[in-house]
């Protein structure tokens, strides 16, 4: 839950005590969602992983949920009948009591509800706001990256607003381009510090250390 003061937004009930109920939204393989949950296992992360949300069926994603018991729905943009997909989404978190939502690899446009403002997170596999935007997603990140010539990439955790990986910037982790690299091995060394950078961004939510101001996100003192 949060608290709006002028524009800004705080961690009301979330506690360093409680494990905080996460939401997974994902479109494929599920890696980020099976390192929270080997993160989670190994007491790093005290958090709770209530629901998973796919927009596509048949994915590894779902597989790695279920084989972990995590109740997982899938919600097809093309396959709705009577209710928005927005609207299934929206009630499928709710339902399940999601504190905070994590985007893992999503690839549709969820459009994020007022309960939910501010309780939405995303990561992307470079260095926000260059090479980022619709399209932008998995391989063709670091081919842009690559192509571009870009001496530095990395990844980046935001909360989420209604446009593709735009808002706040939470953290971020960065990694040299190596003159040799191809979009396979820049996306193996981007991804290690991925599994670093979510699992530290939820913890950051979850203790009520992030403050959001006109658009710019704050870490507080422990």
């Amino acid at each position: 839950m949060f608290r709006h003061i002028h524009g800004a937004y705080d961690v009301e009930v979330s506690s360093a005590e409680r494990a905080i109920r996460l939401g997974v939204l994902l479109s494929g393989s599920g890696r980020t969602l099976q390192n929270f949950i080997a993160e989670i296992a190994a007491g790093r992360l005290n958090a709770q992983i209530a629901i998973v949300v796919s927009s596509r069926a048949g994915v590894r994603g779902i597989e790695r949920a279920r084989s972990a018991g995590v109740p997982a729905v899938v919600v097809d943009r093309t396959a709705r009948r009577g209710v928005s997909f927005d609207d299934a989404i929206t009630a499928a978190l709710a339902d399940a009591g999601v504190e905070l939502v994590c985007m893992a690899g999503f690839l549709s446009l969820w459009h994020i509800p007022p309960p939910f403002d501010g309780r939405v997170t995303n990561i992307h596999p470079a260095l926000l706001p260059a090479f980022g935007g619709p399209g932008m997603y998995g391989r063709r990140v670091h081919e842009a990256v690559l192509a571009s010539g870009a001496t530095e990439s990395g990844c980046t955790v935001h909360f989420a607003d209604n446009v593709y990986d735009h808002g706040p910037i939470i953290l971020q982790r960065r990694v040299p381009v190596l003159p040799d690299d191809s979009p396979d091995r820049l996306a193996a060394r981007v991804l290690e510090q991925e599994l670093i950078a979510y699992p530290e961004a939820v913890r950051l939510f979850a203790a009520g250390r992030l403050r959001v101001q006109d658009d710019i996100c704050t870490i507080a003192p422990e």
